[in-house]
């Protein structure tokens, strides 16, 4: 019994441990509203993923991201727009379909991508605009 209940709190450890340590890399992705969009993407290098809650390709490509915006660092920004919530944004930068990533440099979109993309798609396409 003493060992099924030590293996129950390792378990449990475990996943408590998991969970802050996705936590803390999701923080790296900002999540825009109609009110912050604009200002958050004029200026910088900066991914804007539109997005929805009930997309799984969107929600695959959620920790592609964060393990992006973590390689990235302070170097440019990714942040997230849901198109439910936010379609003047989307329709702003004519999205037809999600998961569509649009990379800016200092507001000028400079490339786009649409479906769920790899990690080194990502990375290449920031060292290239930086």
């Amino acid at each position: 019994m003493a060992r099924f209940v030590l293996f129950l709190i390792s378990r449990v450890t475990k996943h408590r441990d998991v969970t802050m340590e996705e936590k803390d890399m999701s923080d790296l992705v900002q999540e825009l509203t109609a009110d912050n969009f604009a200002e958050a993407v004029s200026s910088g290098t900066v991914l804007v993923d539109f997005w929805a809650p009930w997309c799984a390709p969107c929600r695959m490509q959620a920790p592609i991201l964060d393990t992006v915006a973590k390689k990235m660092g302070d170097a440019a920004k990714i942040v997230k727009v849901d198109v439910d919530s936010n379609p003047a944004a989307a329709q702003q930068y004519g999205v037809q379909s999600i998961p569509t990533l649009v990379l800016l440099v200092n507001g000028v979109e400079v490339r786009r991508f649409v479906g769920v993309q790899a990690e080194g798609a990502l990375t290449a396409a920031f060292e290239q605009a930086l």
